[in-house]
């Protein structure tokens, strides 16, 4: 009975503890950040009706232009989760075979796993920073291969994979399975740091290459469960469209409405979240250095997280374990790299959520905890 694999991840949707570090995301947008008083009497005279399957085309326009494609390249979806859910669901029949990497988003592998693909998975180690080796993605590949699933920039480490590197994956898949679909999340691709320069899109490369991504980790709208799919291959656009009226019929027209506000202030909003970020990672690199003898990171490429690691040679691990307990008892929460198939001393830290108040108290506590397990394993 059980197609969906457990994970202790859904912890960070559950009761919010003190210090939130688990979470990569920024604060909430709230409704007021959105709509200005000349927009409510539409909002009043609204049908609550279905919208249609493929989604509002206005909407899909707005991501269009931001991803260089054209509106008819889009699928609007219930949140990132619903696109990657239906793109397992209709490029892998159980048995065929997908490859991922590891550590990633278990969200994205658990969906893959529940529609039966057998999945072939290249590591990524931290003490190669996470960077993608197109080397070990093509040992992976064969005629069997139905999808390949990747992150840029990655959850949980931030770090992005350069175009070329993505190119280059795409060549691999041409030779050894031309049939075969490249998936990239591009979820945190505009969360860039202060004035930094946004990755283009890589769903231009190829028509067997697809994009989604959501408003719940740039734009700060999770509440509104708005995602999207886009591909420039027809047969799979209308497969996607005709999964998702078979799953769910349409998204809801205020979600897509409220989401068009969003991204009609996309440059304000995102504008602003990325100075914040900006901040964040200037504190937390702070913190790292401070705190050189206990941890190590990989420094992000974009997103509102990273990954830290205790260090080895001073946390075995037993010290891990106490010190994620004792985390806990501070009201201190991180996202474990267990989560995310990494090792557990690796800890996905998110710097973006809190105030820049609360993050220092949180990162303060960080070090207490880690310099207190530190003495007891001398």
């Amino acid at each position: 009975m059980a197609r969906f694999p457990k994970n202790d991840i859904i912890s960070l949707i559950g009761r919010m503890p003190r210090y939130d570090l688990g979470e990569s995301v920024g604060p909430d947008l709230r409704l007021s950040d959105v709509l200005d008083p000349s927009a409510q009497p539409s909002f009043g005279e609204m049908a609550l009706g279905y919208g249609t399957a493929q989604g509002d085309p206005r909407l899909r326009t707005l991501i269009a232009d931001a991803h260089g494609v054209t509106t008819d390249d889009v699928v609007v979806t219930m949140g990132g989760m619903h696109a990657l859910f239906l793109i397992a669901f209709v490029l892998c029949d159980r048995g065929d075979e997908a490859v991922t990497v590891s550590p990633m988003f278990p969200l994205a592998r658990n969906a893959l796993a529940a529609v039966g693909a057998k999945i072939r998975t290249a590591s990524l180690p931290f003490d190669r920073g996470y960077q993608l080796d197109v080397a070990d993605i093509g040992r992976h590949l064969s005629e069997r291969t139905k999808l390949v699933s990747l992150a840029s920039p990655q959850n949980p480490s931030g770090v992005i994979s350069p175009l070329k590197i993505v190119r280059d994956v795409v060549a691999l898949m041409e030779q050894r399975c031309p049939e075969a679909y490249l998936l990239l999340d591009e979820t945190y691709r505009e969360a860039t740091y202060g004035d930094d320069a946004v990755a283009p899109s890589a769903v231009g490369l190829s028509q067997r290459v697809i994009s989604c991504a959501s408003l719940s980790k740039c734009h700060g709208a999770p509440g509104l469960r708005l995602g999207w799919a886009i591909t420039r291959d027809a047969a799979l656009k209308e497969q996607l469209v005709e999964g998702k009226f078979n799953t769910v019929i349409s998204c809801s027209p205020l979600d897509e409405a409220l989401a068009r506000h969003v991204l009609e202030r996309r440059d304000h909003i995102i504008g602003e979240r990325r100075q914040r970020l900006a901040e964040g990672l200037v504190l937390t690199a702070a913190w790292v250095r401070e705190n050189d003898c206990f941890v190590e990171w990989v420094r992000p490429d974009a997103g509102a997280l990273c990954c830290v690691r205790l260090k080895p040679s001073v946390f075995d691990n037993g010290a891990v374990a106490r010190f994620y307990e004792g985390l806990a008892r501070e009201g201190v929460r991180v996202a474990r790299g267990i989560w995310f198939g990494d090792e557990a001393r690796v800890f996905r830290l998110g710097f973006g959520l809190l105030s820049k108040a609360d993050l220092e108290a949180a990162l303060t506590r960080l070090s207490a905890a880690a310099r207190q397990i530190s003495h007891e394993a001398v």
